[in-house]
């Protein structure tokens, strides 16, 4: 087995941790994806002095976040999303419904502006009628939408 390569990350990463945390993944996966996305940092001796400083961004970001998240949660379950789409014969749509469209359509209803990676479609969406979806706000609170989509 190859030896695995030590990593600190900067950013959210599903599945593997958050800012601050230090990794030990595959030397492929670390060089040819984490670190050129910008997602983390080699683990080198300078760079363990800036864990720190990200750990404590982080605290403070996440401990601010919690209260707000849950006003977010609270504003998108008591939204009515209205999402219009193309659709043909027997209300199939053509193409299907993105989590960008679903960012865009709660903005349009009057919700907060979300990021695209934090909404979840458990199936696609590729047909008119009623659809939840779940907005992942904070790693504590998820809130869910339902969206309605009618045809164009």
């Amino acid at each position: 087995m190859a030896a695995l390569m030590k990593l600190i990350l900067t950013q959210d990463v599903s599945g593997l941790g958050g800012p601050g945390d230090v990794v030990e993944v595959a030397p492929g996966y670390g060089r040819n994806y984490l670190v050129p996305q910008g997602l983390a940092i080699a683990a080198t001796r300078g760079a363990e002095k800036q864990i720190a400083t990200i750990r404590r961004a982080r605290e403070v970001r996440e401990v601010r976040d919690l209260g707000q998240a849950q006003q977010i949660s609270s504003q998108l379950s008591g939204l009515s999303v209205r999402l219009p789409a193309r659709s043909g014969d027997g209300g199939r749509l053509f193409g299907s419904i993105t989590s960008a469209d679903v960012v865009a359509a709660v903005q349009k209803a009057g919700g907060p502006t979300l990021d695209r990676r934090l909404v979840t479609l458990n199936n696609p969406i590729k047909s008119l009628g009623s659809h939840t979806v779940t907005v992942r706000v904070h790693p504590e609170v998820a809130a869910t939408v339902t969206l309605e989509v009618v045809p164009a």
